[in-house]
């Protein structure tokens, strides 16, 4: 006796789709045949969930199953999909689980890596497969930037790991190249089923399994890659990266990503940014701040220095009377922008250095300058005098 498709998803029946979708992904990924290899429990487990959520995510099957329970949907569910499932969409779902099995997930032109569009429907997409062989996955690499990288623009040369196609069979997957028309779906990629209920006759489109919905069985299969057209291999891939990128931004780089099975069109390569902390500077947005320490003479009397940035040393004037946590601006020396023209600021935050040894000397003169009237802050306290935060806020906004 069948269970309630409520109790398979462990759902109220109440729930909501966003609901029953976070409850089959979590299911489907435990169960699924990729992860458990010759368990014939968690198939017929992965076969359940399938057969709920293709009812409880299908407004019109879910009041159906509502109002009359599993006669209400009849065998639709049960025979839908072939190997797993029929024909709700599922693409959505299986968009999470590139990263498991291998892919990117960004960007992918021809839905999920492995096919799960295909298999769970679409006539379409598995005629499209037939004529154009399986698509490659994409991948996903990390790139570590330094901020003088990101502040101009660099361009990059990298070794990747990936599926190319196999030298010995041209990609094809046949020692001699030769193929055939597949005799169980006579090229179409796809079987359908059909079965009647007491609603009607109802049709399911899935992938062949003889020719795994690409229409044509290889001949003479390869010796090197077994058939399938592609190996492992590594290649140099150039990477362009524009100025003013963040952490977490990526880039797509079309085709690059796996090769597919006997001819079929190569993934993505997705090469997602990461940022290296910087020992000097401290970045906010397209502005970069530091940090420098003045002694309190150069404070008072003004001085030049020479200040770090991202494009090297420039001298920067120290106006006398600067106060502690000011912020002096050095125009176009920030990070360049990522949409139009021009750079940040640099921006430098003044702060008084506090020595923690003196000669007695230097003590000496200290003791006497501290008898100093202009050296009292009472005598020249304003009651005026912002803080840094509110100097920060009005340069920041």
């Amino acid at each position: 006796m069948k269970r309630d498709y409520y109790e398979v998803l462990g759902v109220s029946r109440s729930a909501d789709k966003d609901e029953i979708k976070k409850a089959y992904r979590k299911l489907a990924l435990k169960y699924h045949p990729d992860k458990n290899p010759d368990n014939k429990d968690a198939e017929d487990h992965f076969k359940e969930v399938n057969e709920a959520y293709e009812v409880l995510s299908n407004d019109d099957k879910r009041r159906r199953y509502d109002q009359f329970g599993h006669a209400g949907v009849g065998s639709s569910a049960a025979s839908g999909g072939g190997q797993y499932g029929g024909g709700a969409d599922f693409s959505d779902i299986f968009s999470a689980f590139n990263d498991m099995f291998g892919g990117g997930g960004g960007g992918r032109r021809g839905g999920s890596p492995f096919g799960f569009e295909d298999a769970f429907g679409g006539g379409g997409s598995q005629r499209k497969r037939a004529a154009s062989g399986i698509p490659g996955t994409d991948l996903k690499i990390r790139l570590k930037l330094t901020l003088e990288e990101i502040a101009k623009g660099v361009e990059k040369t990298i070794k990747i790991k990936k599926q190319v196609p196999c030298k010995e069979c041209n990609g094809s997957g046949s020692k001699t190249g030769a193929t055939e028309t597949c005799p169980t779906c006579h090229g179409a990629g796809e079987v359908r089923q059909a079965s009647k209920t007491m609603f009607g006759q109802f049709v399911n489109i899935a992938a062949c399994p003889t020719c795994g919905g690409e229409g044509r069985i290889v001949k003479d299969r390869c010796p090197s890659c077994y058939g399938e057209g592609i190996k492992q291999g590594e290649v140099t891939v150039k990477v362009t990266v524009p100025a003013g990128v963040q952490d977490g931004n990526y880039l797509t780089l079309r085709g690059q990503g796996n090769s597919g099975p006997r001819g079929g069109a190569p993934g993505d390569l997705i090469v997602m940014i990461e940022e290296k902390p910087h020992e000097l500077f401290v970045r906010n947005g397209d502005d970069v701040i530091y940090s420098l320490a003045v002694s309190f003479p150069d404070l008072v009397l003004g001085t030049k220095v020479d200040v770090p940035t991202l494009e090297g040393a420039v001298k920067l004037t120290i106006p006398a009377g600067t106060q502690p946590e000011t912020m002096l601006r050095i125009p176009g020396h920030g990070i360049g922008h990522l949409r139009g023209s021009g750079k940040g600021d640099q921006y430098v935050r003044v702060n008084v250095y506090v020595p923690k040894e003196l000669s007695q000397q230097d003590k000496d003169l200290l003791r006497g300058l501290r008898k100093s009237p202009s050296i009292s802050p009472e005598a020249h306290s304003s009651g005026g005098e912002k803080s840094f935060f509110e100097k920060a806020r009005d340069i920041f906004g």
